[in-house]
């Protein structure tokens, strides 16, 4: 059996390719990153239940390779389901 024929769609972009400048998205990223809107995103979605990783100092210092750590929210608020 032959392929069905259809209409052609034309030509359809694979969205590889960004159409805004990389520095520009880096200081966006930079802005949103340093923002106090991005506690309240991440408090947010702590709160419906979401798995929260926070970014923390390193309390051990002497390792040096690894400045900051990479928590889950649930082990420094708690669980959302007790703390409303």
């Amino acid at each position: 059996m032959g392929k069905k024929g259809g209409k052609s769609k034309g030509f359809i972009s694979q969205g590889i390719h960004s159409n805004v400048s990389s520095n520009i998205r880096k200081a966006m990223r930079q802005d949103y990153l340093a923002s106090g809107e991005r506690i309240v995103n991440q408090r947010a979605a702590w709160a419906k239940g979401k798995n929260v990783v926070l970014t923390i100092e390193n309390p051990n210092k002497n390792q040096t390779n690894k400045r900051y750590i990479r928590v889950s929210a649930r082990d420094l608020w708690g669980s959302p389901k007790y703390n409303r």
